[in-house]
């Protein structure tokens, strides 16, 4: 299947001794942007939390694709996601042409192949994907789930994705015009079960929980200074405003996916933590930062 080499290659960056966090990051080649991550279970006995940070070339543009997916009922549908969302977004033929129906096509297809991969499994696995996708002077933020994703735009804290949960007006109508329905079970659940409307996987419940992506576009431009991408293991103890003012001090976007992991780890969060930072150099930084450490 093609996959499998690159599953092999870049299943690496996913291990975790016992609970031990990991971090890391980088810079893209035409020094536009650089990026950094950081995750571990927590207070959690299994980790379901995974993060795809890739640079790639496509079409002569350089393109980075990052991504924080959490996993339920297990870690097999999060793993999928990470290993096979952005290899079929960028071999999608509209990819830099119809960026939006390339992402929406990819979340797609990538869900209904898990699902056909999920066939011979009686559990039913889930995942949230919160995606970013940076190309040329345009960021393109696609979510289902409620990992989530925030800019600082200008000073402010902006959240570029909306959580995705059973109680939100729209979401419970698409839910019980599906023939679903929406409980209080400690929290809001589609079918008393699941505690996000929308998901990759969970194929019991897969009419109502569906993988459409809501997609947002931002323009890159010289008011735009980071992006955070997070599971709820972050957003559950720390606002969209605190995480961008922890942020803000912090050049090297690794240092600082640690500091909200850590920060978050402190507050008692009870989930997994992954946290990945998209810092973005304007050209009077560009130039100026290759001296710092990198």
């Amino acid at each position: 299947m093609g996959y499998l080499n690159s599953v092999l290659s870049s299943s690496s960056n996913q291990v975790h001794a016992d609970d031990a966090p990991v971090s890391g990051g980088g810079l893209s080649q035409n020094g536009k942007f650089s990026y950094g991550y950081a995750s571990s279970p927590g207070k959690r006995s299994s980790m379901e939390d995974f993060y795809e940070t890739r640079i790639d070339g496509v079409d002569g543009e350089v393109v980075g694709l990052f991504g924080v997916f959490d996993g339920h009922g297990g870690a097999r549908a999060a793993e999928y996601v990470k290993q096979n969302l952005f290899s079929n977004l960028i071999r999608h033929p509209k990819f830099i042409s119809d960026t939006k129906s390339a992402i929406a096509d990819a979340y797609s297809h990538t869900d209904s192949e898990f699902l056909k991969s999920e066939n011979t499994q009686n559990r039913d696995a889930g995942s949230t994907a919160s995606t970013a996708i940076l190309v040329g002077d345009r960021l393109l933020v696609a979510n289902v789930g409620d990992s989530r994703a925030v800019i600082c735009r200008g000073g402010n804290a902006i959240a570029v994705s909306r959580d995705h949960k059973p109680d939100q007006t729209d979401e419970r109508q698409r839910i019980e015009d599906a023939g679903g329905f929406v409980m209080w079970a400690g929290t809001w659940r589609v079918g008393g079960v699941l505690a996000v409307s929308r998901a990759f996987g969970d194929r019991l419940l897969k009419q109502y929980v569906v993988a459409d992506p809501e997609i947002q576009e931002e323009k890159v431009d010289s008011s735009l200074e980071f992006l955070i991408l997070a599971s709820d293991g972050l957003w559950d103890v720390v606002t969209n405003e605190e995480a961008v003012s922890m942020v803000k001090p912090i050049k090297d976007p690794e240092d600082a996916a640690k500091r909200l992991m850590q920060e978050a780890h402190q507050r008692g969060s009870a989930d997994n933590i992954t946290v990945v930072v998209v810092r973005f150099l304007g050209d009077q930084e560009g130039s100026s930062s290759h001296g710092g450490s990198g």
